[in-house]
């Protein structure tokens, strides 16, 4: 018997390579795309003035103070990058127990917001409330007696979220996992006039160990005392982290994210399928780092691996990734054209 014909009989004629033969067949047919739309670029602010910092952990990643940060945001802007998220890293001097200086009109996170605002008017401004930049043990809420005080930090984080959307923040995206943060933070912004503010849920924030080059950005590594895991929820726990999603809908988040990315891809498709809202995925930056890390060793090709990590978010059900690679990846899409 013919050898075609054997195969044809076990296959039944159905022979899925037809469609993979040729670069104009598996563009035609191809699922998922990844554009600069889907984009939203993580930075790290500092404090004083022509500061670009690199960070060790992060190679390719810089602390910038904010002069220096306008004109990457411009570059950023001008790749057609929607919108950008802010982290500070403010001085030892001004973190205290409860992190007060989150409450300061013109502390650094509202300085740069406010710049950005002036400089770069066409580009999103995402910006979190979590109080670790803030606080001298480096938890993201009031630490009282050895625990996390749930009701008095959401109080003062629904305080800094109305500062930070009088500074020009778009969407305010409350990472800090207290119950019961959206409901209040849509009820004060509100009540201050910000109705079109949004919120971005960190829906399913995991307590994670791919957080730890991020610590060392805003330099907070070396103040944790004890672990986040009364707050953040457990990599065990998927219907868990969909009814944390459920509450914060409930609430009204206008968006939710998944916080790590690639090992939570079934977690950000369980929340866009049972929600239907805008999902996103945070790459986060232990994501970021093993990435570049195995490229600079020559173990992996790291562009390729950079785009086809950030596709999988795509075909994960996300409709945008927060990443460091933002900035390259938008870049080579403009290159691809």
């Amino acid at each position: 018997m013919d050898k075609t014909h054997l195969v044809d009989e076990i296959t039944g004629h159905r022979r899925m390579r037809r469609n993979r033969k040729a670069d104009w067949t598996r563009r035609l047919v191809q699922e998922n795309r990844l554009t600069v739309d889907d984009l939203i670029w993580p930075i790290f602010i500092v404090p004083g003035t022509g500061i670009v910092d690199p960070i060790a952990a992060m190679p390719g990643v810089n602390r910038m103070s904010v002069d220096k940060a306008v004109e990457a945001v411009k570059e950023a802007a001008d790749l057609g990058i929607p919108a950008i998220a802010t982290f500070p890293d403010i001085e030892m001097a001004l973190r205290d127990e409860t992190g007060s200086n989150s409450l300061i009109a013109n502390n650094l996170i509202n300085q740069a917001t406010a710049a950005f605002k002036k400089a770069v008017p066409n580009i999103g401004i995402i910006t979190d409330v979590a109080l670790d930049p803030f606080t001298s043990h480096g938890h993201d809420g009031i630490l009282r007696d050895g625990i996390i005080v749930n009701d008095e930090t959401v109080d003062q984080i629904v305080r800094a979220a109305v500062m930070q959307a009088d500074a020009g923040a778009d969407i305010i995206a409350p990472s800090e996992m207290m119950d019961g943060r959206i409901g209040a933070i849509r009820r004060g912004l509100d009540a201050a006039g910000h109705q079109d503010v949004g919120i971005m849920s960190y829906a399913t924030k995991f307590s994670s160990g791919f957080y730890g080059p991020y610590r060392e950005a805003i330099n907070t590594s070396g103040l944790l005392k004890g672990d986040k895991n009364s707050y953040y929820i457990s990599p065990a726990n998927g219907t868990e982290a969909v009814r944390d999603a459920a509450l914060d809908v409930e609430e009204g988040a206008d968006m939710l994210m998944v916080k790590p990315g690639i090992a939570y891809l079934d977690i950000c498709w369980r929340i866009k399928e049972a929600f239907g809202l805008p999902v996103f995925a945070y790459q986060v930056s232990g994501e970021y780092t093993q990435i570049k890390a195995a490229a600079m060793n020559g173990w992996i090709d790291g562009e390729r691996v950079m785009m086809e990590t950030l596709l999988c978010f795509k075909r994960a059900g996300c409709d945008g990734i927060l990443s460091y690679f933002a900035m390259d990846a938008a870049k080579k899409l403009a290159k691809n054209g």
